[in-house]
């Protein structure tokens, strides 16, 4: 088991509906990344937070998955972030975990945003997502998630929590205090990582990526307004003890959603 998991956290402003400019974009900050286990990217880390899928959706054969199949293996590390995925004449909002090796797992975004009409344009996912990658369970969410706390429950002893998000501005109160207490209430290190910048809607970013432990505390500096890599390291051993120490998790409630 590999008590140690080394996480680099991109920051990034995205360029509308631009899925090469993004990608060339991503690569000039990952010259600056070495030595890490998981790499976690924003929400449709290659086009923003559009609701026009059909013109800039891709396959899971497409340019996207191929450079995060690359650079997972460039890189050794595992790569995480969501993208606009057309399959059988629908469209997701669908999460990849790349591993360096090649593997890929998939988690479609159970929560579509109503608000913005996510759920008229992307078909929903049912089923959730847990990755065992060098020795740790990660669970992969994306963004809208965050506010369904039974979703995201703690029920397969997890050891890590990822949100990626493109959330705005005039709510990253509500992100900032939700990742702390899905942190808190899972006893699991949890990762926030969201976009800056203004889109094509005039919807402005402030970014406000973030890692926490399992008792809520910010392991990483706030970082606002800006694009960033934010690094983390997790410790599996010593969240174990905690949750020997304080066996909380014992007793939670059994959850059948539908």
């Amino acid at each position: 088991m590999q008590s140690e998991l080394k996480v680099a956290i991109i920051q990034k402003e995205l360029v509308w509906q631009n899925a090469e400019q993004n990608r060339v974009n991503l690569d000039a900050m990952f010259t600056d990344i070495k030595d890490v286990d998981l790499i976690v990217l924003p929400e449709m880390f290659t086009t923003g937070f559009s609701m026009m899928p059909k013109p800039i959706a891709e396959t899971m054969q497409g340019k996207s998955v191929r450079w995060m199949l690359d650079t997972a293996k460039t890189l050794n590390a595992a790569i995480v972030g969501s993208l606009i995925i057309q399959e059988n004449e629908l469209y997701y909002n669908r999460m990849l975990f790349v591993y360096p090796e090649g593997k890929i797992m998939q988690y479609d975004k159970r929560h579509a945003f109503t608000l913005a009409g996510e759920n008229e344009e992307y078909t929903s996912g049912n089923d959730k997502l847990i990755v065992a990658y060098r020795g740790w369970k990660i669970c992969p969410l994306i963004c809208y998630d965050l506010r369904f706390p039974v979703w995201s429950r703690n029920v397969e002893n997890y050891d890590l929590l990822i949100y990626s998000a493109n959330w705005p501005k005039p709510r990253i109160n509500a992100w900032n205090t939700l990742l702390k207490a899905r942190a808190i209430e899972n006893m699991s290190y949890c990762i926030g990582v969201n976009r800056v910048g203004i889109d094509a809607h005039n919807h402005e970013y402030s970014g406000n990526s973030v890692a926490i432990d399992y008792l809520g505390n910010e392991l990483t500096p706030i970082c606002e307004h800006k694009e960033a890599i934010l690094y983390a390291s997790f410790d599996k051993i010593a969240m174990h003890k905690i949750r020997t120490k304080l066996p909380f998790l014992e007793d939670k409630d059994a959850f059948t959603i539908n």
